[in-house]
This record gives C-alpha cells, sequence and structure tokens, in this order.
C-alpha cells in the first residue's frame, strides 16, 4: 500500500476510533471540522458543546469551527469540506470527520440541496440538516415539534423557549437538554420514515443528533 493509500485509510474515510476510555491509556483524540452556514448561532452552540466536560475531557474531542466566507449556501459549504478532505490526504493531516451543518431554509429553499447532499455523500462528508432550520434543533431542547414550519415561526417558537432576542444564545439553556434534544431530533426522523417522507420534504427535521452524538456518544442515551 502506497504511502497516499495509508494516509486515506487511516485519517479521513477510516471508521471513527473507538472514544471509549480503557485502564491505563489516554482515549484517541478525535479532530472534527465543521463548516457552518450561520455565523453567530450555531459556532455559539458548537462553541458550547466544545467546552463541555464530556466532550473536552471524556472524549478529548477537537473541534475546529470553519465558517464559510464566500456565499455560505450548502453547495459552497459542501465545496469548502471537499477541498479541506482533498488536502488532509494529501498532507496526511490528522482530521477524522469533516462536517457541514445547514439548513433547507421555508418558504423559499437553499438553492441545490440535493446536489450538495449529493456530493457530501460522494466523498464522506458528513452532514447535520436542519429543516427548515436550526432554530428547530434549538427548540427540540425544550420541547417536542412534529408540525411543518417555516422560518418565522420556528425563530417565533425559540424565542418564547428561551427568551433571547435575536440570535443571541446563552449556552447554560441549550447544553443541559441536549440529550433531550437528541432522542427528540431521532424520534423525528423515525417519523419521517415510517411515513415515507424524504429530504427536503422531511419539514421538520435535524439532522444534529448525529453531530452531537458524534462528539458526546453518550448523547440521547
Amino acid at each position: 500500500m502506497s504511502r497516499r493509500s495509508r494516509a486515506e485509510h487511516n485519517k479521513i474515510g477510516r471508521q471513527p476510533p473507538s472514544l471509549a476510555r480503557s485502564v491505563g491509556h489516554r482515549p484517541v483524540r478525535k479532530t472534527v471540522v465543521v463548516f457552518c452556514e450561520g455565523t453567530t448561532t450555531e459556532p455559539a452552540y458548537i462553541g458550547a458543546l466544545k467546552r463541555e466536560p464530556a466532550v473536552r475531557d471524556l472524549a478529548e474531542v477537537d473541534i475546529r469551527v470553519e465558517t464559510a466566507d464566500c456565499g455560505a449556501v450548502p453547495l459552497t459549504l459542501v465545496q469548502r469540506a471537499c477541498e479541506l478532505r482533498a488536502k488532509a490526504i494529501a498532507e496526511n493531516a490528522e482530521i477524522d470527520e469533516i462536517w457541514c451543518i445547514f439548513d433547507v431554509e421555508w418558504p423559499t429553499n437553499h438553492p441545490k440541496p440535493a446536489d450538495a447532499v449529493r456530493q457530501a455523500r460522494d466523498n464522506d462528508i458528513r452532514l447535520a440538516i436542519s429543516n427548515p432550520t436550526f432554530e428547530l434543533w434549538l427548540i427540540l431542547h425544550f420541547r417536542d415539534y412534529n408540525a411543518w414550519l417555516d422560518n418565522d415561526r420556528a425563530r417565533q417558537i425559540r424565542r418564547a423557549c428561551d427568551r433571547q432576542p435575536g440570535k443571541n444564545l446563552d449556552p447554560a439553556d441549550y447544553m443541559p437538554l441536549r440529550q433531550d434534544a437528541v432522542r427528540r431530533a431521532i424520534a423525528l426522523d423515525r417519523a419521517h420514515e415510517r411515513n415515507g417522507t424524504r429530504f427536503p420534504h422531511d419539514n421538520p427535521s435535524s439532522g444534529m443528533h448525529g453531530f452531537v452524538q458524534s462528539v458526546s456518544p453518550n448523547a440521547g442515551s
């Protein structure tokens, strides 16, 4: 096996390393790069998650958030993630997972969401898509929600839950409730599966539970 082939096998594209502690051994450090569509709420949430003991100490996850500055629509996020993946393979970089976090948006959807999903899956880029918007993921920390909604309604409900103005986010409101959000988001996915509802028509839904469980394996248990 060539050096390049070994690099591809051992870094991007490999099975995630076990994060379980073993006696007398340090856990494997897992490096996760996140591309966010949003520039305020999503980075604030992910930054708070990064500081949680279950992520910082137990799993020892290094999350580096990179927000797109070239037109943060899903397809450009995925393209940047693919560029990073190619660079990581070429340079034998220590990156285990690359994630893109973005919304579908309603009533006007982002352009070419299916193309973004297809390109991500073809290049081993992981996705955490919220439909219609990241605010749904925040709502799920406080309550169940299973009715179709648009962006404006999602923002209204979110503000009613956390009493925060605009895009402000107080991590103390959310981190203790993230396991509840994971369970509720998984329940929404299962309901869409039973109903045969597929992306981008799976409103409401949020794939953030996959990201949270990846960096904090006990979330939702």
